[in-house]
């Protein structure tokens, strides 16, 4: 995806975020225990806030500016919208190549443009899951070519820092994984004692987790179980992994 995709993409579940209802605000996250949907808002729109200080900042800039936390109850919702819109205003002003500080070194502003648009999808169904729960609509579906890039984003960068250290008992094993409604959304993971690699295709691994592309961003990042998709081969090196891989 490019990066205008990518904040088309964070415009879209950054909108959905800032409409939950605030009725809702004190209603459990399923699937991440101690969260409540305010906590999701206040987390996602601080970390707006975050990015568009480091970004504004300069190429030269280092991490960890300090931002103020959004307030507490129904106002945290029109906080977060303001968040989000200076954070966009902040990341469309410059092309994608402006050389910007990350969390992995130097880099470029298309990261943060996709990292954004990802943290966004996911702690939306963080949100929706919770409004559901609490006897609300169902989650909206996530795009499912943007699901894709985000298992991309996830396998490449997310996974390799969570498993800077691969542990021993997946040394030598891989996973397929397979995106089934989207095209050329296939990765192999392989895990050794100097780390992660990553290939993209078709190839055989000593498990096959396959399912819709939503359905293995959501997975992997622990949103909802291994379970829920087809496994082919030794499952338990799948759940090996995800059990490591927390970000």
């Amino acid at each position: 995806m490019t990066p205008d995709e990518h904040l088309t993409l964070l415009r879209a579940e950054g909108e959905r975020l800032a409409s939950m209802p605030a009725s809702a605000l004190d209603a459990p996250v399923p699937t991440v225990p101690g969260w409540t949907l305010e906590r999701v808002v206040r987390h996602t729109g601080r970390v707006h806030r975050w990015v568009a200080a480091t970004v504004a900042a300069g190429p030269g800039a280092s991490l960890g500016a300090e931002v103020e936390p959004l307030p507490r109850g129904p106002e945290c919702l029109s906080a977060y919208r303001e968040s989000l819109d200076a954070l966009l205003t902040e990341l469309s002003a410059h092309d994608g190549s402006r050389p910007t500080p990350t969390f992995t070194g130097p880099g470029e502003l298309r990261f943060w443009i996709r990292r954004q648009a990802h943290e966004v999808a996911i702690h939306r169904v963080d949100a929706a899951d919770a409004v559901h729960a609490a006897g609300g609509q169902a989650p909206e579906p996530l795009d499912a070519r943007g699901a894709a890039d985000g298992v991309d984003e996830w396998a490449g960068l997310m996974l390799r820092r969570a498993l800077a250290e691969v542990p021993v008992t997946l040394h030598g094993k891989t996973v397929h994984l397979h995106g089934t409604d989207t095209d050329d959304a296939e990765w192999l993971l392989g895990f050794s004692p100097d780390g992660v690699t990553v290939e993209i295709g078709h190839a055989k691994g000593d498990v096959a987790v396959r399912g819709t592309a939503a359905e293995l961003l959501l997975t992997m990042w622990r949103r909802r179980p291994l379970a829920a998709l087809e496994t082919f081969g030794d499952a338990d090196v799948a759940h090996r992994m995800l059990d490591a891989a927390v970000i």
